[in-house]
């Protein structure tokens, strides 16, 4: 049987086939520029070079289809046809306070997310077009949410209610939420155990570093506390979102500027950040570019990043009192050496002492890494996060009726015997070129 995952953005549909009786990723892929001109497919089967097909794609539905009729297909394909298809998982940007877990989509759940759609206005509309289109394209098979605001529902008030009018969460449901769910939940119980400890006994900081980022405070395995809010503007400094910003700026500059709030809103979330600070860049590697060739805003934009990821570190350690680990991932945790410099250097007085060559050395997917230096109170460890895989397995667990909360359900990759095979495929060509990597992975203690 195989478990579908789909993830799409306002112009992209990013998929992965799992077979679920191998265990193992059969193929990946992402639909570019949906519902834009010259919109094409990247589309990678196991253990072959990833080839690209021009296709037009004006609908998330088109893209659904494209995406179907790649995977059957005689010379790209890896599925015979649609029916060994036995679920599909959706990743779900906001399901607000009415979901503690993933959930099987009906008329109901659809109608909720499209009740929540202007808390996360970046994702929440193309999200739902393509559960809808993939529902149109799959009809007979349970289509599953899984959200990334879920993990974040064992806050406590302290830390998701706002010191606003209390009849705005009565009425409004105005609170923190959080975001980067799946994520969370798959490093959190990788770091366990990695640790060697109950994961219900672990107290962590994870940085899930991207093009979104965000800091998750995790209590005795659940989340405590987390940087995003609301929606995913709040936080650290990011792409083009600007994260923490006074309130009162928005009445300043609407005044000054003749903004309205559409404006204005639209400005923070796409316009703002890294974007804004540097005036071209969202990528890092650009940014680490520009800054190495004399750019003193790009130098001043990284500056701003690392200041405010230490700032949320000092104020989540604070919180949880004893820290087991600080735990980096996604794209920019995992990869941007010069960033994770940034911010650990200086650590040191809230016992956190990393290795630089360590972290050098530590750049890739395939496995997971130790960066911290043997004095070090807290460990450091990069571990590439599998949000696919948390998706894939909350779905296979709806269609089959075994799926619960997290506290009540254990993942496969909970186990310390757990292997990601086409992970371990690709470090072994890793470690023949780069045979020091060997030295900084992280095994279970």
């Amino acid at each position: 049987m195989v478990i579908l995952t789909l993830n799409c953005g306002s112009s992209s549909a990013k998929y992965q086939v799992y077979d679920w009786d191998a265990k193992d990723v059969l193929a990946v892929g992402i639909v570019e520029k949906v519902t834009l001109s010259g919109s094409f497919i990247n589309h990678k089967l196991r253990g072959k070079e990833e080839i690209t097909l021009n296709h037009d794609c004006p609908t998330h539905l088109d893209a659904v289809n494209l995406i179907i009729k790649t995977l059957t297909d005689k010379e790209t394909g890896c599925i015979s046809d649609m029916s060994v298809i036995g679920a599909v998982g959706h990743r779900t940007v906001h399901g607000g306070d009415k979901f503690t877990k993933s959930v099987i989509v009906d008329d109901a759940v659809m109608d909720v997310f499209k009740e929540l759609k202007d808390m996360s206005p970046l994702h929440s509309p193309a999200i739902i077009m393509g559960v809808e289109a993939a529902k149109k394209v799959l009809p007979n098979v349970p289509h599953c949410a899984i959200m990334d605001t879920a993990w974040h529902q064992t806050m406590p008030p302290e830390s998701f209610l706002y010191a606003v009018p209390y009849e705005w969460y009565e009425k409004y449901s105005v609170r923190r939420y959080g975001f980067h769910g799946t994520s969370f939940l798959y490093t959190a119980k990788r770091a366990a155990v990695l640790l060697g400890k109950d994961p219900f006994k672990t107290n962590l900081i994870i940085c899930h570093l991207g093009n979104g980022a965000s800091i998750n405070a995790v209590k005795d395995g659940c989340s405590f506390d987390t940087s995003m809010g609301l929606t995913p503007l709040e936080g650290l400094v990011m792409g083009t979102r600007s994260g923490d910003v006074d309130p009162a700026m928005a009445s300043y500059v609407m005044n000054k500027t003749g903004m309205d709030t559409a404006e204005y809103e639209s400005t923070l979330n796409k316009k703002s950040g890294l974007f804004g600070i540097t005036g071209k860049y969202t990528d890092r590697r650009d940014i680490q570019k520009a800054k190495l060739d004399g750019d003193k805003r790009a130098l001043l934009a990284q500056d701003i990043e690392a200041h405010r990821v230490k700032k949320y570190i000092g104020a989540y350690q604070a919180v949880l009192g004893r820290v087991d680990a600080l735990v980096f991932t996604a794209g920019v945790g995992e990869f941007a050496v010069w960033m994770r410099e940034k911010i650990l250097n200086g650590l040191e007085g809230i016992g956190i002492v990393y290795d630089p060559k360590k972290s050098e050395m530590s750049h890739t997917r395939n496995t997971e890494t130790l960066i911290s230096k043997s004095e070090s109170k807290i460990p450091v460890y990069v571990i590439p996060t599998d949000e696919e895989l948390v998706m894939t397995e909350d779905a296979y667990a709806l269609m089959a009726g075994k799926y619960d909360v997290h506290t009540n359900f254990t993942y496969s990759f909970q186990s310390k015997d757990y292997v990601n095979k086409g992970r371990a495929e690709s470090l072994k060509g890793e470690l023949e070129k780069n045979p020091e990597l060997k030295e900084i992975i992280a095994l279970p203690k």
